[in-house]
């Protein structure tokens, strides 16, 4: 792989998972223990490639205060301010200057996945493709972007979301260019590579390959899919070599106190100085550093940001509370709930079971 390196765009604002991204780019965001990026980069480094270039934008500080050079990694990391929002394409073409490999892997930094990295670039250079796409098969296609290919493999057309779609495979946010192609990018605007770049290498007659596997994938774009992620991180559903513990049911980082009545299970991540108190029952969840949850509360499926607490008896279920947030005794927040940080809920103030 001496002649690969990587770019990883991670400029998004992820406004879907406010307010956890209010204070951290989605793929800073906690999951199992680490942040989603911290991932990917495993999976990169596993793979032969050494040299990573972050696209940044959204408090694009964050990330260099967090990996700085990769050195702990095993990578170097070089990392690039996008002032203005460019697209995908625009996004590739904003780092080109700071690549010298001949191919070049992109992937979407919010994105949880387990394919073989090099086995993408291995059909990259079978084919001789100028461009090679990641794509997974899913149940449920239409609410994606599909991609049919023939039986030589070569990518055939883009199709948006569609009710009726012809194929399963679904772009995965994972791509091989050669170097040429990167740079045939217009500069200085936004491109999109799914309706612009790839779209146009087509009707030139240009060679785009796929890459067709059923390998574990999740986009991390919702609460929802972050905490079911995180929690399959956990479970070894999906892999990684960036988890802080061993897979299992749980993952206990330093200085949390658990009461010995308490239930984690579920995949859950309790994070550093947690404390879950007597009879609490915490289940698929992420409680992020310093959160607090008092006797008898349950949290499931859920996000209870740093600092945050959930009193006693509380009900939090398929919901995020913020950082600092308050959720008083006897609170029940359910079905995607959102509570803002430093919010505070009083005791009892808010149900949703018509005989509580």
């Amino acid at each position: 792989m001496d002649d690969v390196e990587a770019v990883v765009l991670v400029g998004g604002k992820g406004t879907r998972l406010r307010p956890l991204t209010l204070s951290a780019p989605k793929p800073m965001l906690p999951t199992a223990g680490v942040p989603v990026l911290a991932h990917l980069l495993s999976r990169i480094r596993a793979a032969g490639v050494r040299h990573v270039v972050l696209g940044t934008s959204y408090l694009a500080e964050t990330f260099s205060a967090h990996f700085g050079d990769g050195e702990a990694l095993g990578l170097a990391l070089t990392y690039v301010v996008e002032d203005e929002p460019l697209g995908t394409g625009g996004g590739i073409r904003n780092v080109a200057k700071h690549l010298t490999a001949d191919h070049v892997l992109v992937f979407n930094g919010d994105v949880l996945g387990g394919t073989d990295v090099a086995a993408v670039v291995d059909t990259h250079r079978r084919t001789a493709a100028d461009v090679t796409l990641h794509l997974v098969r899913v149940a449920d296609p239409r609410a994606y972007g599909c991609v049919p290919t023939g039986a030589d493999g070569r990518v055939l057309e883009f199709l948006e979301k569609t009710p009726d779609p012809p194929t399963d495979q679904i772009n995965a946010g994972c791509y091989v260019f050669r170097r040429a192609v990167i740079d045939s990018i217009p500069e200085g605007r936004p491109v999109s590579v799914e309706r612009e770049t790839f779209p146009g290498l087509l009707a030139a007659g240009a060679r785009v390959s796929g890459h067709v596997d059923a390998a574990y994938w999740r986009d991390m774009g919702t609460p929802a899919d972050l905490v079911h992620g995180s929690a399959d991180l956990v479970r070894g559903i999906a892999p990684s070599a960036a988890l802080p513990g061993p897979a299992g049911e749980a993952i206990v980082l330093d200085g949390a106190q658990v009461d010995p009545s308490a239930q984690v299970g579920g995949g859950s991540t309790v994070g550093r100085d947690v404390r879950i108190g007597a009879d609490a029952r915490i289940v698929g969840a992420m409680l992020y550093d310093g959160a607090v949850v008092c006797d008898g509360a349950e949290v499931v499926h859920s996000v209870v940001g740093a600092g945050a607490r959930v009193g006693e008896r509380a009900t939090v279920v398929d919901s995020v509370v913020g950082d600092g947030a308050a959720v008083g005794a006897d609170c029940e927040l359910r079905g995607g709930a959102r509570i803002w940080p430093g919010a505070v809920l009083p005791d009892g103030g808010i149900r949703f079971s018509p005989d509580a």
